[in-house]
C-alpha cells in the first residue's frame, strides 16, 4: 500500500494520506466517520431516487451509502483523476450499476448543470466545502438551484461556524487550512452558506451535530 494524498497534477487533495490498494483509495477519516455519516443521511435525506456527489473524493462515502440504503442511484464526481480512478474502482463493487462510474466535475464551474443523464433528486457534498475555493460553494448551490425541483435536497457534511464561533479544534484546523491555501477555510453556516442556499431557492435549513465538532445539514428546494 502507498499514501496518496496529492491528485494526478500533484496538488494537496486530501488532507491526510490516503492509502492505495490497486486503485482503491482508503481515507482513514472515512473509517471513522462514515457510520454517523449514513445515519444523519437518512434522517435528513430521502433514501431513495438519484443523487449527484460533487467532491466525492474517495468514493468510500457513496459506496457506504448506496449499501446501506439500496433503493439510491449515486453519481459520484470529483475533478482529480486520481480520486476517480478510486470511485471507479468503489463503484465497480456496487450491484446494479446502482453506484455510476464518475463525472469529471468541478463545482465551481456550472457547465455540469447541463450534463445528460437523471436528473437528481439530491445533490451531496461531504468535507468539500472547506478544502476548496469559496467558488466552488457558489457553483455547488447555484447549479444546486438550477437542477433540482421543488423539495429537491442539498446534503453536506463537514466543519462549519455557527454565527462566527466554533470549537476550539475547528478553529485550530481552520488556521491550518488557510495556511496550506488561503483559499480554503471553515465556512460560517449561517453568515456564509446558509445566504447562498436562500439565494439558490433553498430556505429550509435543517442541521444535526455530528462527531468531532461536525455538522450534517440538509437544505430543501422551495
Amino acid at each position: 500500500m502507498k499514501d496518496n494524498q496529492r491528485g494526478a497534477d500533484g496538488h494537496e487533495i486530501a488532507l491526510e494520506a490516503r492509502q492505495a490498494t490497486d486503485d482503491r483509495l482508503h481515507s482513514p477519516s472515512v473509517a471513522r466517520n462514515w457510520g454517523p455519516i449514513v445515519e444523519a443521511f437518512g434522517e435528513l435525506m430521502p433514501v431513495a431516487g438519484h443523487v449527484l456527489e460533487l467532491g466525492s473524493g474517495t468514493g468510500e462515502h457513496a459506496a457506504r451509502l448506496c449499501v446501506a440504503y439500496p433503493d439510491l442511484r449515486w453519481q459520484p464526481s470529483d475533478p482529480d483523476a486520481t480520486s476517480r480512478r478510486s470511485i471507479a474502482s468503489w463503484a465497480s463493487s456496487i450491484p446494479d450499476g446502482r453506484m455510476a462510474p464518475p463525472l469529471d466535475i468541478r463545482a465551481d464551474d456550472t457547465w455540469w448543470t447541463s450534463q445528460k443523464g437523471p436528473t437528481p433528486d439530491a445533490i451531496v457534498s461531504i468535507n468539500m466545502i472547506h478544502i476548496a475555493p469559496w467558488a466552488a460553494a457558489e457553483g455547488l448551490f447555484h447549479g444546486a438551484g438550477q437542477v433540482l425541483a421543488s423539495g429537491g435536497r442539498v446534503f453536506l457534511y463537514g466543519p462549519f461556524k455557527r454565527h462566527g464561533a466554533t470549537a476550539e479544534s475547528n478553529l485550530r484546523f481552520d488556521a491550518d487550512l488557510k495556511r496550506r491555501n488561503p483559499d480554503w477555510g471553515v465556512r460560517d453556516l449561517d453568515a456564509e452558506i446558509a445566504p447562498l442556499a436562500h439565494a439558490a431557492g433553498f430556505t429550509h435549513m435543517s442541521v444535526r451535530d455530528m462527531p468531532a465538532n461536525n455538522l450534517s445539514v440538509c437544505f430543501v428546494k422551495d
